[in-house]
């Protein structure tokens, strides 16, 4: 019983900011500035998020972090279960210290890469497209593929060695035995990806110029320029773009947590 309450203290306490941006997202500015503040709205104002929505172009916005999320989701699905094969099932020389090195660039952080990413993808032509937000995802991440390759790991090589003697390739036992048997880990790497991908902020940024082309994390700064005051439509346009990531996780959470459970794969 002393665990339960605990728990939900603790459930209240990082719960508590959620609810406060949902309760102001429906109030008056009249009442959001009163004291004592309120919880609950006294008249619940719906219209807020119409209007936001339609001063924003939210609709916009969404349907260009929709597509960026899912090319986003799908190359990293791909490219990082494939290579976590490579990793995990295939005997070549030089793998370990292959995947030490792998390894290592998690110890490197992104802003040293930045500018000479940023000046290659220049020089490509890419800037101001979709293109460096959605092209590194096929070439998988140090992470990722670590995740994958744990949960290769605990699937036993008796299924791909009887495969190999019916003839499968690589492509084929991959594909048709390894992918299907490892969808927790990919439901966690698609989540992770579609998270990264919708609350990216920096990429867009600094690559995108064309206002038709912006993201919702660079619409809502957009937005938050026009109604720096008005916290009711702030709050607003801060849960719409929430919504998604929330509904996601609570829809693939028993994948999620499945995935994250790597603890079996214990094989080196």
């Amino acid at each position: 019983m002393t665990i339960f309450v605990i728990l939900l203290l603790g459930a209240v306490v990082l719960l508590s900011p959620i609810w406060w941006m949902i309760s102001t997202s429906f109030k008056s500015m009249g009442e959001i500035m009163q004291f004592p503040p309120t919880f609950i709205p006294q008249e619940w104002h719906f219209e807020n998020y119409i209007h936001t929505w339609n001063t924003a172009n939210f609709t916009r916005y969404t349907l260009n972090t929709l597509f960026v999320a899912a090319v986003s989701v799908f190359a990293n699905v791909l490219s990082n279960s494939f290579i976590a094969y490579g990793f995990a099932k295939i005997d070549f020389v030089g793998k370990n210290i292959l995947f030490s090195l792998l390894l290592a660039t998690m110890m490197l952080p992104g802003f040293v890469t930045l500018i000479p990413t940023y000046v290659m993808f220049a020089k490509l032509g890419w800037l101001n497209t979709y293109l460096p937000l959605l092209v590194p995802g096929f070439f998988g991440s140090a992470f990722n593929i670590f995740l994958i390759r744990q949960f290769y790991l605990s699937i036993p090589d008796e299924l791909s060695q009887a495969a190999k003697i019916d003839g499968a390739s690589h492509i084929y036992i991959w594909a048709r035995i390894m992918v299907p048997l490892a969808k927790p880990a990919l439901a966690t790497i698609a989540v992770f990806s579609f998270n990264g991908a919708w609350n990216d902020f920096l990429g867009p940024l600094l690559y995108l110029n064309d206002p038709s082309l912006y993201t919702l994390q660079i619409g809502l700064q957009v937005f938050k320029g026009q109604v720096a005051t008005q916290w009711n439509y702030l709050m607003a346009g801060s849960i719409i773009v929430l919504i998604p990531v929330i509904v996601l996780f609570f829809t693939f959470q028993g994948y999620f947590i499945e995935g994250m459970n790597i603890s079996s794969g214990s094989k080196g």
